[in-house]
């Protein structure tokens, strides 16, 4: 498999990765995943980090598209997670919701845990809720790009790192995220062609001196924009 490496330099590599491969492989799992294809190529990344994940700084859904960092030694493996946990990378995602989506702009502010009816799925609470205590705060900012007459293309950003926080957050806002199996609502609409969750990873800024900040950049897929054209 062939990925683009949008960013590298001696610490860590940002790669793009293509929708429908998962990032490393957890429980059964036997098909290939982006590690392994990284490690055919980048074979050091073994020393980083443990299996089976080695340098991988944070993950993507497998149907999600982007940007992907990669660490290529354990202190920036480390600083790198950390940044992350501590919501210090900024991060920007282009998702197309189904439905007209109100507000310009939007945050949405909740807590996220697993669904007591569904293992696979996650689960918004709210904060006065019982048993809210066990779950985790998730916070993600929204803005309006365009309006199609089914949909809207907005762009988020995630200011926490909660496992499917926007497509849940879209979920429980009312306007899940287009071609979501997991999330979406029974006979939702679904644009011509899209064989996947319309979610892409499109922009990271990391900080990693006083005075020196990293911005990468990943073009939304050519199939995406096709969806999007055909929705004009």
């Amino acid at each position: 498999m062939n990925f683009e490496v949008l960013y590298e330099n001696e610490d860590f590599l940002a790669i793009d990765k293509p929708a429908g491969i998962i990032v490393f492989p957890e429980g059964k799992i036997k098909e290939k995943t982006i590690i392994d294809f990284l490690l055919e190529k980048f074979p050091e990344l073994k020393k980083v980090g443990s299996a089976p994940r080695y340098g991988i700084v944070h993950r993507l859904d497998k149907d999600t598209s982007g940007i992907l960092l990669v660490a290529k030694n354990n202190k920036v493996l480390e600083f790198l997670q950390k940044e992350f946990k501590t919501g210090r990378i900024y991060k920007k995602y282009l998702a197309l919701a189904i439905g007209k989506v109100k507000n310009k702009v939007g945050k949405i502010e909740t807590l996220i845990g697993r669904s007591p009816k569904d293992r696979k799925k996650q689960k918004v609470f709210l904060f006065n809720e019982p048993g809210a205590k066990e779950r985790r705060k998730a916070e993600t900012h929204y803005k309006v790009l365009k309006k199609y007459k089914k949909y809207t293309l907005i762009e988020v950003e995630p200011k926490t790192g909660r496992k499917h926080q926007i497509r849940v957050h879209l979920a429980h806002l009312g306007y899940p995220v287009a071609g979501d199996k997991l999330y979406d609502f029974k006979n939702q609409p679904v644009p011509k062609g899209l064989k996947r969750q319309f979610l892409h990873a499109s922009f990271l800024k990391i900080k990693v001196s006083v005075d020196k900040e990293i911005k990468i950049k990943s073009e939304l897929p050519e199939n995406l924009k096709k969806i999007l054209e055909n929705l004009k």
